[in-house]
């Protein structure tokens, strides 16, 4: 009876003592760095992967010597189910917890796409078929079908999307990403209208959206957003044409081949504001929030006109004799002793 007694002594101290060094072994995984050689290491998990088979794939890079010891992590984080599909940097210091925290998080690599403020709804539509590592589920769909696809409720999709750098992982659908990009255009229109200023000449946000997309393709100085404006909704106000080459020019679609003729401006279109009055029906591009707020807070005065100078600047005037004079200077080269010269 002794000798049992002794026996199951030892096998208990024995098994105490391989359970001690298991225990000792976990501690000293969870606080040795993944051994990264570069910067970062990237590691994609696929949807549907199990917790075993990324302890698996996490052993065989040579990160975790143990992977039941990855296992039994996730266990007690309680995070055996809550580990994200999608691609992940690992870098150099990074501990099991860390990484493990990290497929948590879902913080997966995020790749850039930017929409262009002045560009077109197809524009837009192209550069994130093309911006990088994204499923593309639009290319074969007509513009009606590409509308009902992204929610947009109108009769044209110009003008709806917002134009900024938008950031998703890998395998996200261009549909996602117009979609969030319509999401933002009512956001920040919504909020403009909100503040804008008493007494302007539009009868809806929708209104104020064309007269942005004009203001953006007019200027590319932002100090001159809200001139633009002034001239235009005065414009507006006092019963006059808009006369803008970029409505013009977005009226002629493919027909434009870089200039502006005499009969491009005598040519009955629905964007020709040389011929309508009002604004055109729709917006001729993707105005940025800086346009938008220019066409709802424009700049006091009395200026009608504005010209080119050439330099990516505008000369503006109050009198059609000064803006024929401003014409002749900035666009003919010939001398005009009347004309004011401005900051």
């Amino acid at each position: 009876m002794r000798a049992v007694l002794i026996t199951l002594l030892v096998l208990i101290i024995g098994l105490g003592a391989v359970a001690g060094g298991i225990w000792a072994e976990y501690q000293r995984f969870l606080s040795t760095p993944i051994p990264v050689a570069d910067a970062q290491e990237i590691i994609e998990i696929p949807v549907g992967t199990g917790l075993r088979q990324l302890a698996r794939e996490l052993s065989a890079r040579g990160w975790i010597a143990n992977p039941w010891f990855f296992i039994a992590l996730a266990y007690e984080r309680e995070a055996q189910r809550s580990i994200k599909a999608g691609e992940y940097a690992v870098t150099p210091g990074m501990r099991p917890p860390e990484m493990l925290a990290l497929f948590v998080s879902g913080r997966s690599i995020e790749f850039p796409v930017s929409i262009i403020e002045g560009h077109t709804f197809h524009d837009a539509v192209a550069t994130v078929a093309g911006a990088g590592p994204f499923k593309i589920e639009l290319a074969d769909l007509d513009e009606a079908g590409i509308m009902a696809r992204l929610g947009i409720d109108a009769e044209h999709p110009e003008g709806w999307l917002f134009p900024d750098t938008y950031r998703f992982p890998r395998h996200t659908t261009d549909t996602r990403i117009l979609r969030r990009a319509h999401a933002r255009m009512q956001q920040v229109l919504a909020e403009e209208w909100e503040q804008r200023q008493p007494g302007l000449p539009y009868a809806s946000p929708y209104e104020a959206l064309i007269m942005a997309s004009i203001i953006e393709k007019e200027t590319g100085a932002p100090h001159e957003r809200a001139a633009i404006a002034g001239v235009f909704v005065r414009r507006l106000q006092k019963g006059m044409r808009l006369q803008t080459d970029p409505t013009v020019i977005y009226g002629l679609g493919d027909d434009f081949d870089g200039t502006i003729r005499r009969s491009d401006l005598d040519r009955p279109t629905p964007y020709n504001t040389y011929v309508i009055f009002g604004l055109p029906p729709t917006p001729i591009a993707l105005p940025g929030r800086a346009a938008i707020h220019a066409a709802l807070n424009p700049a006091d005065g009395d200026t009608l006109y504005f010209v080119s100078r050439r330099d990516g600047t505008h000369h503006f005037s109050a009198t059609l004799a000064e803006h024929n004079c401003a014409v002749r200077h900035y666009l003919r080269g010939r001398p005009c002793a009347e004309l004011v010269e401005q900051p």
